[in-house]
């Protein structure tokens, strides 16, 4: 097995945690594989040509040289995200030069706002994606042949990795370090760092994820909120139709427009975010919080975190209860 040569591309203005994360990562997975001639050789490398990175926090990274300036075969690499003050395309040398050279690295992946890069060089044309929840929208409308899942913390579609915000490319890294090796490596790693050990790529992101489908039309945005806070309650679109006086179809299909999920979907999805909220910050029992979310037993929400979340949610609590 050759050594594997992973290229983290550093942007001006980005967080140093979607370069440093990823990075030491693999640096700790060569500390424990202590095979130089299979290991991973890590290489930052600028998006510029100026060799020193300004991250937001201030710290300054100096790269070992610019992107453009490798001539080695790439076998990983990974696109950092940057501020949401920058924009993507600001950087077309970057993108010209992903158009170009993709095709012959075995996994071209990004952290964050990285994925826009790999949207604008055409890489996640036909593909499922994810990047940070607060920019999962703006990707989606803005390119068109992009499956958007604003869901996971990662996700892999071919040899095409995007990962959401900035801890989510230590989980995509940890993921990278199992298929390359094997899932005890991850573990070393993982208990070394002590992190925890990959979280699901189908995790949800921890945030507020359906902020960002409020409608801008009064009426369905005030029944969103109503919604939000009723959940205990009977939320059939019969029920939710007579609210806003509408027929029970017309109000099927605006709320659909309006935000992307059919009322049943987007129901289920609060419900289970609001379950998440508490099992992370309360001690309930799995039955009482089945009960405060409206699915009326434990049973029904343990199968709806598994559609939705892949995880049950004892294992949920498991790795993010409040203990």
């Amino acid at each position: 097995m050759e050594q594997k040569l992973i290229v983290l591309v550093a942007i001006p203005d980005s967080l140093s945690l979607d370069l440093i994360g990823a990075a030491d990562v693999f640096s700790c997975a060569n500390h424990f594989h202590k095979d130089p001639v299979s290991n991973y050789k890590i290489v930052i490398a600028s998006a510029t040509k100026e060799l020193t990175m300004t991250m937001t926090n201030g710290l300054n990274i100096h790269c070992s040289c610019s992107i453009y300036e490798i001539k080695d075969q790439i076998d990983t690499l990974i696109i950092a995200g940057f501020s949401a003050d920058e924009r993507w395309n600001k950087f077309p040398q970057l993108v010209e030069w992903l158009k170009t050279c993709s095709a012959g690295i075995r996994r071209v992946a990004s952290v964050c706002v990285g994925a826009f890069i790999l949207a604008e060089a055409g890489l996640l044309n036909g593909k499922r994606a994810t990047t940070h929840w607060r920019h999962c929208k703006e990707l989606n409308d803005k390119y068109e042949g992009i499956v958007v899942d604003p869901d996971p913390i990662f996700v892999k579609d071919g040899h095409i990795y995007t990962s959401a915000g900035a801890s989510a490319g230590i989980d995509l890294a940890l993921a990278m370090v199992e298929e390359d090796y094997d899932c005890n490596l991850s573990i070393e790693v993982a208990r070394w760092l002590v992190l925890y050990l990959r979280r699901p790529g189908n995790q949800s992101q921890f945030s507020s994820l359906l902020s960002q489908q409020l409608s801008s039309k009064k009426p369905i945005k005030e029944l969103q909120q109503w919604i939000a806070s009723h959940l205990k309650e009977d939320l059939s679109v019969t029920v939710l139709a007579e609210r806003i006086a509408m027929s029970p179809r017309n109000f099927s299909r605006v709320f659909t427009a309006e935000t992307g999920f059919t009322p049943a979907r987007y129901i289920e999805r609060l419900r289970v975010e609001s379950g998440r909220r508490y099992i992370e910050e309360t001690k309930y029992s799995l039955d009482e919080i089945s009960m405060e979310c409206g699915f009326g037993s434990a049973d029904t929400m343990r199968k709806v975190f598994l559609r939705n979340l892949k995880i049950s949610p004892f294992d949920y609590r498991s790795l993010f209860g409040s203990g």
